[in-house]
């Protein structure tokens, strides 16, 4: 088995930088969504992103695609994927990109719940426990005692939440879904492959029915594709993935707490967005309840390994 080293200095910069890039993906979404819907935008990244990890993984692995021991939960995961990204797409049309980070960064609560009653060895601790409920109590937060505007508007935003919410959710589900299959042992570009074509074989489609395919190739929408296909979609993961390889994955899952903090910077910075108290209260609560259950791996290591 792989010895997984502590975070270094180089480890925590890297994972910085990753917060700020991730932070800033839905406010580059929204952005460029009056050019390109933020679907369009999810559905060509995915795809253009999916032709440049098929090449890797002729390098990196002789596992083949079409296996059954990998192509079913394959197609499992490319189907969450697709779910978990058109909710975040919809969900951008109706509320602001720092509601949409935040709530989509609820994911690793959902993990920690789906993981408990499957796998013995990710067992919640009364910590833990008490860390969800602070994470929920902060869901509840941000959607409630809200004001300032119309009935319309009102309703609109909270739907937006909710499907940020879902995204949230999906994105769970797919995580948990690889670790319970055989893709838990696959590389991380095999998974990653699925995960894109499947992004984009389910989503381009929906574009057309929705009526949602129309782009104007200004430089703004030009600019959104290239920074979501190659320094997302592609690059970031696989720095992701090299970390995860390398470094203890719950000193890594705790700068998860950073990126919805730097996504709301950006969306008040960039978009002009406002962001209400209670909302402001519940993301406090949120991620406190996120790192609580992060800390846990931290505090108690099982053998030097996550």
């Amino acid at each position: 088995m792989i010895e997984r080293k502590a975070l270094d200095v180089r480890a925590s910069s890297i994972m910085f930088g990753l917060c700020i890039l991730w932070g800033l993906q839905q406010v580059v979404l929204k952005m460029a969504a009056p050019d390109i819907s933020s679907l369009m935008q999810v559905a060509l990244r995915s795809g253009l992103s999916a032709l440049m990890v098929y090449p890797l993984i002729k390098l990196s692995t002789g596992n083949s695609l079409w296996s059954k021991d990998y192509l079913y939960p394959g197609l499992v995961v490319a189907l969450l994927f697709a779910a978990e990204f058109f909710m975040l797409a919809q969900a951008i049309r109706f509320t602001s990109a720092s509601h949409a980070v935040v709530l989509l960064y609820t994911a690793p609560i959902f993990v920690a719940l789906g993981l408990h009653w499957k796998l013995p060895s990710e067992r919640l601790s009364i910590l833990q426990w008490g860390g969800i409920f602070i994470a929920f109590l902060g869901i509840v937060v941000t959607f409630v005692g809200r004001d300032g505007s119309s009935r319309h508007d009102l309703s609109q935003m909270l739907f937006g939440d909710f499907l940020a919410l879902l995204a949230g959710m999906l994105w769970a589900a797919t995580t948990i879904s690889v670790r319970l299959t055989k893709l838990s042992d696959a590389p991380a570009t095999q998974t990653l492959f699925y995960q894109l074509a499947g992004g984009f074989v389910f989503l381009f489609p929906l574009t057309f029915v929705l009526g949602q395919a129309t782009i104007h190739w200004t430089t703004l929408a030009i600019s959104s594709l290239i920074f979501h296909s190659i320094v997302i979609s592609f690059a970031s993961y696989l720095i992701w993935f090299w970390l995860l390889k390398s470094y203890l994955a719950s000193r890594l899952g705790v700068f998860s707490f950073l990126t919805p903090l730097f996504g709301m910077l950006f969306g008040v910075w960039l978009l002009n967005e406002s962001i209400e108290m209670n909302f402001i209260i519940g993301t406090v609560m949120v991620m406190m309840g996120v790192l609580v259950v992060s800390l846990q791996g931290w505090l108690k290591p099982k053998n030097g390994n996550a």
